[in-house]
């Protein structure tokens, strides 16, 4: 890949700018248990890139519990989330000098997440990075999150540019999806215990940290 064939990089968050999926998996094991659903933090890690609503609504057809309120059980997960971020989230390895990286190419830079936007904003008030992003996109709002490709649509109409010339960084095998059907190219960081799946293959690219993005842009 040369940077000429791109001019966008679009940034998953949870897994890629924050290590924030250890905490994800921790709250959602601690309030889901308490429902009496039989998780672990194996089984938990098979949601990983789904938006809240849907993990919920996953266990819940799974192990069902009395008096279901999936609003209630995700706002729950997300404010405990966003407060464990506020005091103790940490970037990934190489996000500081991916951002420079691509600032320095004239490269327009996005993030496209499943999560909500209470925890868009903890993280990047957390990283100070506020100001780095020309569109921040949520699945929030929309019908469907993560693997449904239309978050990383609107991403990229959002910087307008053809989604055949983004790149998205992806660590989770749900996003990796979202983005190959928006028809970017893609980068995928899986966590080091995943690295050796085969399932990755549908990745342009495959790279340990953010410090390999150079490399791979050429």
């Amino acid at each position: 890949m040369t940077s000429l064939s791109i001019q966008a990089v679009i940034f998953d968050m949870d897994g890629v700018l924050i290590d924030s999926e250890p905490l994800w998996q921790r709250v959602e094991y601690e309030v889901l248990s308490a429902l009496g659903v039989p998780v672990t933090i194996e089984t938990i890690q098979q949601t990983t890139g789904l938006r809240i609503d849907q993990c919920v609504d996953y266990w819940y057809h799974k192990a069902p519990w009395a008096d279901y309120d999936n609003a209630k059980v995700s706002k729950a997960i997300v404010d405990r989330v966003a407060e464990e971020i506020l005091k103790t989230g940490e970037a990934m390895q190489g996000v500081q000098q991916a951002i420079e990286y691509c600032q320095a190419k004239g490269l327009k830079i996005g993030l496209a997440t499943s999560s909500f936007y209470t925890i868009i904003e903890a993280v990047l008030s957390k990283l100070s990075l506020s100001d780095k992003f020309m569109a921040v996109q949520s699945a929030e709002g929309l019908t469907y999150g993560k693997p449904h490709p239309e978050v990383y649509l609107n991403c990229a109409a959002a910087l307008g540019v053809d989604p055949r010339y983004c790149l998205a960084i992806e660590d989770s095998f749900n996003g990796l999806i979202a983005a190959r059907a928006a028809n970017m190219q893609t980068v995928a960081i899986p966590a080091p215990e995943q690295r050796g799946e085969t399932k990755w293959v549908v990745a342009h690219h495959q790279a340990d940290s953010l410090l390999d993005l150079p490399a791979i842009l050429g």
